[in-house]
Protein backbone atom coordinates (compact mmCIF):
# COMPACT_ATOMS: atom_id res chain seq x y z
CA UNK A 1 0.00 0.00 0.00
CA UNK A 2 2.80 2.70 0.68
CA UNK A 3 3.60 2.74 -3.16
CA UNK A 4 0.06 3.45 -4.21
CA UNK A 5 -0.21 7.09 -5.70
CA UNK A 6 -2.79 9.31 -4.04
CA UNK A 7 -5.46 8.48 -6.70
CA UNK A 8 -4.43 4.97 -6.86
CA UNK A 9 -4.46 4.83 -2.98
CA UNK A 10 -8.19 7.04 -2.85
CA UNK A 11 -9.67 3.99 -5.24
CA UNK A 12 -8.33 1.35 -2.71
CA UNK A 13 -10.43 3.15 0.04
CA UNK A 14 -13.01 3.16 -1.58
CA UNK A 15 -13.31 -0.45 -2.76
CA UNK A 16 -12.99 -0.97 0.77
CA UNK A 17 -15.90 1.00 1.23
CA UNK A 18 -14.02 3.16 3.31
CA UNK A 19 -14.62 7.04 3.33
CA UNK A 20 -10.76 8.01 4.67
CA UNK A 21 -9.37 11.21 2.84
CA UNK A 22 -6.03 10.95 0.63
CA UNK A 23 -5.05 14.81 0.50
CA UNK A 24 -5.25 16.52 -2.94
CA UNK A 25 -2.06 18.53 -2.65
CA UNK A 26 1.24 18.96 -4.77
CA UNK A 27 3.08 16.53 -2.58
CA UNK A 28 5.80 14.12 -4.62
CA UNK A 29 4.95 10.76 -5.66
CA UNK A 30 6.78 9.11 -2.88
CA UNK A 31 4.81 11.19 -0.05
CA UNK A 32 1.70 9.35 1.09
CA UNK A 33 -0.74 10.58 3.36
CA UNK A 34 -4.31 9.97 4.82
CA UNK A 35 -6.88 11.22 7.16
CA UNK A 36 -9.24 9.02 8.99
CA UNK A 37 -13.22 9.67 9.56
CA UNK A 38 -15.19 8.29 11.82
CA UNK A 39 -16.13 4.76 10.03
CA UNK A 40 -14.89 2.20 9.32
CA UNK A 41 -15.71 -1.00 7.18
CA UNK A 42 -19.58 -1.28 6.00
CA UNK A 43 -19.93 2.14 8.00
CA UNK A 44 -18.79 0.43 11.59
CA UNK A 45 -17.95 3.19 14.10
CA UNK A 46 -14.02 3.37 13.84
CA UNK A 47 -12.35 5.87 16.60
CA UNK A 48 -8.50 5.93 17.10
CA UNK A 49 -8.88 7.27 20.85
CA UNK A 50 -5.83 5.74 22.51
CA UNK A 51 -7.80 4.55 25.50
CA UNK A 52 -11.10 3.47 23.62
CA UNK A 53 -11.58 -0.60 23.74
CA UNK A 54 -11.71 -0.80 20.11
CA UNK A 55 -8.54 0.81 19.80
CA UNK A 56 -6.26 -2.22 18.87
CA UNK A 57 -9.10 -3.21 16.18
CA UNK A 58 -9.11 0.22 14.89
CA UNK A 59 -5.46 0.12 14.76
CA UNK A 60 -5.44 -3.29 13.42
CA UNK A 61 -7.69 -1.90 10.09
CA UNK A 62 -5.01 1.14 9.84
CA UNK A 63 -2.03 -0.90 9.63
CA UNK A 64 -3.48 -2.81 6.71
CA UNK A 65 -3.19 0.72 4.42
CA UNK A 66 0.45 1.88 6.37
CA UNK A 67 4.06 0.17 5.80
CA UNK A 68 4.73 0.28 9.87
CA UNK A 69 2.92 1.17 12.68
CA UNK A 70 2.14 5.29 12.97
CA UNK A 71 4.16 6.71 16.01
CA UNK A 72 1.90 7.80 18.18
CA UNK A 73 2.43 10.97 20.43
CA UNK A 74 1.09 12.15 24.15
CA UNK A 75 -0.05 15.42 22.54
CA UNK A 76 0.08 17.97 24.80
CA UNK A 77 -1.17 21.22 23.47
CA UNK A 78 2.56 22.55 22.86
CA UNK A 79 5.09 23.32 20.65
CA UNK A 80 7.62 19.92 21.15
CA UNK A 81 8.54 18.10 17.70
CA UNK A 82 10.00 14.19 18.18
CA UNK A 83 12.26 12.45 15.84
CA UNK A 84 9.97 9.34 14.21
CA UNK A 85 12.49 8.21 12.70
CA UNK A 86 14.25 7.99 15.54
CA UNK A 87 11.17 7.12 17.70
CA UNK A 88 10.42 4.15 15.54
CA UNK A 89 13.47 2.05 16.03
CA UNK A 90 13.56 -1.61 17.14
CA UNK A 91 13.13 -2.29 20.61
CA UNK A 92 12.40 1.42 21.58
CA UNK A 93 9.19 2.13 23.61
CA UNK A 94 7.88 4.88 25.36
CA UNK A 95 5.52 7.74 25.35
CA UNK A 96 6.28 10.41 23.30
CA UNK A 97 5.42 13.38 24.44
CA UNK A 98 4.97 15.97 21.49
CA UNK A 99 2.47 17.76 19.18
CA UNK A 100 4.18 17.25 15.75
CA UNK A 101 6.79 14.48 14.84
CA UNK A 102 9.33 14.70 11.53
CA UNK A 103 10.67 11.49 9.21
CA UNK A 104 13.17 11.07 6.64
CA UNK A 105 13.25 7.61 6.22
CA UNK A 106 10.83 5.93 4.14
CA UNK A 107 8.30 3.57 5.73
CA UNK A 108 8.45 6.18 9.22
CA UNK A 109 4.39 6.60 9.34
CA UNK A 110 4.52 10.51 11.14
CA UNK A 111 0.85 10.90 13.00
CA UNK A 112 -1.56 13.49 14.57
CA UNK A 113 -4.93 12.56 16.35
CA UNK A 114 -7.74 15.21 16.32
CA UNK A 115 -11.06 15.44 16.66
CA UNK A 116 -11.81 19.40 16.54
CA UNK A 117 -8.04 20.34 16.47
CA UNK A 118 -6.46 21.12 13.12
CA UNK A 119 -3.92 18.08 11.78
CA UNK A 120 -1.67 19.61 9.35
CA UNK A 121 0.72 17.83 7.24
CA UNK A 122 4.21 19.27 5.56
CA UNK A 123 6.43 17.47 2.94
CA UNK A 124 9.23 19.37 0.91
CA UNK A 125 9.16 19.36 -2.91
CA UNK A 126 12.04 16.33 -3.28
CA UNK A 127 10.18 14.63 -0.36
CA UNK A 128 12.86 14.21 1.58
CA UNK A 129 11.26 15.25 4.79
CA UNK A 130 7.61 14.99 5.86
CA UNK A 131 5.71 15.99 9.14
CA UNK A 132 2.62 15.75 10.59
CA UNK A 133 1.53 18.19 13.39
CA UNK A 134 -1.28 18.51 15.82
CA UNK A 135 -2.19 22.27 15.30
CA UNK A 136 -5.31 23.39 17.51
CA UNK A 137 -5.25 27.13 18.74
CA UNK A 138 -2.68 26.69 22.06
CA UNK A 139 -0.37 24.50 19.31
CA UNK A 140 -0.31 27.09 17.07
CA UNK A 141 0.06 29.81 19.32
CA UNK A 142 2.90 28.11 20.94
CA UNK A 143 4.45 27.93 17.25
CA UNK A 144 3.89 24.41 16.52
CA UNK A 145 4.06 24.96 12.55
CA UNK A 146 6.87 26.55 13.38
CA UNK A 147 8.79 24.27 15.59
CA UNK A 148 7.87 21.47 12.83
CA UNK A 149 9.21 23.88 10.07
CA UNK A 150 12.58 24.16 11.99
CA UNK A 151 12.72 20.09 12.49
CA UNK A 152 12.20 19.68 8.47
CA UNK A 153 15.34 22.10 7.92
CA UNK A 154 14.04 22.71 4.38
CA UNK A 155 13.63 25.40 2.99
CA UNK A 156 9.89 27.18 4.21
CA UNK A 157 9.67 28.19 0.13
CA UNK A 158 10.10 24.81 -0.87
CA UNK A 159 7.31 23.02 2.06
CA UNK A 160 3.76 21.95 0.49
CA UNK A 161 1.13 22.06 3.46
CA UNK A 162 -2.28 20.74 3.50
CA UNK A 163 -4.99 21.05 6.48
CA UNK A 164 -6.90 18.37 7.45
CA UNK A 165 -10.07 18.32 8.55
CA UNK A 166 -10.97 20.78 11.86
CA UNK A 167 -13.53 22.53 13.37
CA UNK A 168 -14.95 25.35 11.15
CA UNK A 169 -14.95 28.98 11.50
CA UNK A 170 -18.33 29.01 11.91
CA UNK A 171 -18.64 26.57 14.59
CA UNK A 172 -15.82 27.97 17.03
CA UNK A 173 -16.77 30.45 19.61
CA UNK A 174 -13.80 31.48 21.67
CA UNK A 175 -13.03 33.88 24.62
CA UNK A 176 -10.68 36.79 24.80
CA UNK A 177 -7.98 34.44 26.20
CA UNK A 178 -7.70 32.90 22.66
CA UNK A 179 -8.06 36.19 20.59
CA UNK A 180 -5.14 37.46 22.90
CA UNK A 181 -2.74 34.53 22.92
CA UNK A 182 -2.72 34.75 18.77
CA UNK A 183 -2.74 38.58 18.53
CA UNK A 184 0.20 39.03 21.43
CA UNK A 185 2.90 39.27 18.65
CA UNK A 186 0.77 39.70 15.76
CA UNK A 187 -1.97 41.86 16.05
CA UNK A 188 -3.61 41.58 12.59
CA UNK A 189 -4.36 37.87 13.45
CA UNK A 190 -7.33 39.80 15.15
CA UNK A 191 -8.82 39.41 11.36
CA UNK A 192 -8.98 35.74 11.85
CA UNK A 193 -11.37 36.27 14.46
CA UNK A 194 -15.13 37.20 13.84
CA UNK A 195 -16.87 39.18 17.04
CA UNK A 196 -19.96 37.11 18.16
CA UNK A 197 -21.25 38.62 21.45
CA UNK A 198 -19.51 40.42 24.26
CA UNK A 199 -16.76 38.69 25.16
CA UNK A 200 -16.74 35.96 22.34
CA UNK A 201 -15.68 35.77 19.25
CA UNK A 202 -15.85 33.20 15.86
CA UNK A 203 -12.37 31.96 15.53
CA UNK A 204 -10.84 30.22 12.09
CA UNK A 205 -8.34 27.84 12.96
CA UNK A 206 -7.64 27.65 9.58
CA UNK A 207 -7.02 31.20 8.26
CA UNK A 208 -4.75 31.25 11.64
CA UNK A 209 -2.65 28.34 10.34
CA UNK A 210 -2.60 29.88 6.65
CA UNK A 211 -1.16 32.75 8.17
CA UNK A 212 1.31 31.63 10.91
CA UNK A 213 2.52 29.22 7.60
CA UNK A 214 2.59 32.36 5.06
CA UNK A 215 4.55 34.44 7.86
CA UNK A 216 6.73 31.43 7.86
CA UNK A 217 7.73 31.53 4.28
CA UNK A 218 5.07 28.61 3.65
CA UNK A 219 3.45 29.62 -0.02
CA UNK A 220 1.87 26.12 -0.96
CA UNK A 221 -0.95 25.60 1.02
CA UNK A 222 -3.68 23.33 0.31
CA UNK A 223 -6.84 21.75 2.15
CA UNK A 224 -8.76 23.88 5.12
CA UNK A 225 -12.30 22.92 4.08
CA UNK A 226 -14.38 20.88 6.19
CA UNK A 227 -15.99 20.76 9.70
CA UNK A 228 -15.58 18.94 11.82
CA UNK A 229 -18.60 19.63 14.07
CA UNK A 230 -20.99 20.38 11.71
CA UNK A 231 -20.44 16.68 9.64
CA UNK A 232 -21.53 14.58 12.21
CA UNK A 233 -21.63 11.62 9.26
CA UNK A 234 -18.21 11.93 9.22
CA UNK A 235 -15.81 13.24 12.09
CA UNK A 236 -15.52 12.98 15.61
CA UNK A 237 -15.94 15.94 17.41
CA UNK A 238 -14.81 17.07 20.38
CA UNK A 239 -17.22 20.23 20.97
CA UNK A 240 -20.04 18.24 19.58
CA UNK A 241 -19.64 14.97 21.09
CA UNK A 242 -19.28 16.05 24.95
CA UNK A 243 -15.30 16.60 25.39
CA UNK A 244 -13.17 13.57 26.63
CA UNK A 245 -16.10 11.06 25.77
CA UNK A 246 -15.54 12.08 22.19
CA UNK A 247 -13.65 9.97 19.15
CA UNK A 248 -10.45 10.68 17.49
CA UNK A 249 -9.52 10.71 13.60
CA UNK A 250 -6.11 9.88 12.56
CA UNK A 251 -4.09 11.50 10.20
CA UNK A 252 -0.55 10.43 8.91
CA UNK A 253 2.35 11.12 6.25
CA UNK A 254 4.50 8.68 5.01
CA UNK A 255 7.64 8.32 2.34
CA UNK A 256 6.93 5.48 0.41
CA UNK A 257 9.59 2.51 0.45
CA UNK A 258 10.99 1.98 -2.83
Amino acid sequence: MSRAAPSALSARLAAAGLDWIVPDWPAPARVCALSTTRNGRAGASFDLSRDHPAFERAQGELRQWLPADPVWLKQVHGAAICDADAASSPGRDETLIADGAVARLAGTVCAVQCADCLPILLCDRAGDVVAAAHAGWRGLAAGVLEAALSAMAAAPSEVCAWLGPAIGPRAFEVGEDVLAAHCAEDPEAAACFTPQRPGKWLADLYALARRRLRRAGVATIHGGDRCTVTEPGSFHSYRRDGGSAAGRMATLIWIATP
